[in-house]
């Protein structure tokens, strides 16, 4: 077990520390300290089974670690009580059931210029390119399934809002906790980001529970921000996703379509 990442030593603002990948509390690259990286290759090269304890507050690079480990565990700054719960997840005490609620880059180079403030290839809603981890990502020692999703318009109308039902299963042998992610793709519109996250909800099953889980989403989480400034429901084919994670990402997920057959202005 390596336990690798940063502290508030080198994780900050306005500090002093001039050091490879950080300056002035500023990170310039993603990758953990030299020294770590050697450590995390020497102990691969036991020819044991790795497992990566990662400790961070921000976005790290973690594909070597996802090429080579066994394992890896996200346990950010956890605090006084970090290393039972971190021991109580490898050791299989604790079913694991957290997400990710930021994006894991392979490298700046996937990135925008620091300097160029616009959203275009920032965050999960704007990024094109392939993530280490995606936001919203994580797995459990138990498994789940998602039965197709049910959409009905609120009142008949999309304007009115949208209901979405689906049920849910646990697949596996253990009880466990799911996280049911709502994704929304809106149609093309000029600044559309590629999806965005609209509900989530957290359920505990036992081995082979089955619930039905219900989101209704109102006018304003059906509505979009165009480039004049202007929340509106844009007209056009939308998609809903429910799921362990993001649609696409390799996780479970059930997707359907509607339509909104107009423009409706949302009040901010």
């Amino acid at each position: 077990v390596a336990v690798v990442g940063l502290t508030s030593d080198l994780e900050g603002e306005e500090m002093k520390i001039r050091v490879e990948g950080f300056w002035g509390g500023d990170k310039t690259s993603l990758d953990l300290p030299a020294d770590q990286r050697a450590l995390l290759e020497q102990a691969k090269a036991t020819g044991k089974p790795l497992v990566v304890v990662a400790m961070n507050g921000s976005p790290i690079a973690l594909q070597w670690a996802k090429d080579n480990a066994a394992a890896i565990v996200e346990a950010w700054y956890s605090g006084q009580a970090g290393g039972l719960a971190v021991g109580n997840v490898l050791s299989g005490k604790t079913n694991p059931a957290g997400r990710l609620p930021l994006t894991f880059y392979a490298s700046l180079k996937d990135l925008p210029p620091f300097e160029d403030y616009s959203m275009k290839g920032r965050t999960y809603r704007y990024f094109q390119g392939k993530p280490v981890y995606a936001f919203g990502y994580g797995l459990s020692y138990t498994g789940f399934s998602y039965a197709p999703l049910v959409v009905k318009p609120i009142h008949g109308a999309v304007e009115n809002g949208l209901r979405v039902t689906t049920e849910i299963s646990n697949t596996g042998a253990r009880d466990g906790d799911e996280v049911a992610e709502l994704y929304l793709t809106p149609p093309a519109f000029e600044g559309a980001p590629r999806l965005a996250l609209r509900g989530f909800q957290r359920l505990s099953l036992k081995a082979g529970e089955h619930k039905t889980v219900t989101f209704e989403l109102s006018p304003r989480d059906l509505s979009f921000v165009d480039v004049a400034g202007q929340r509106q429901i844009v007209p056009g084919q939308y998609s809903v996703s429910v799921g362990s994670g993001q649609p696409g990402s390799g996780t479970v997920s059930q997707s359907a379509s509607f339509s909104a057959n107009q423009a409706v202005k949302i009040a901010d």
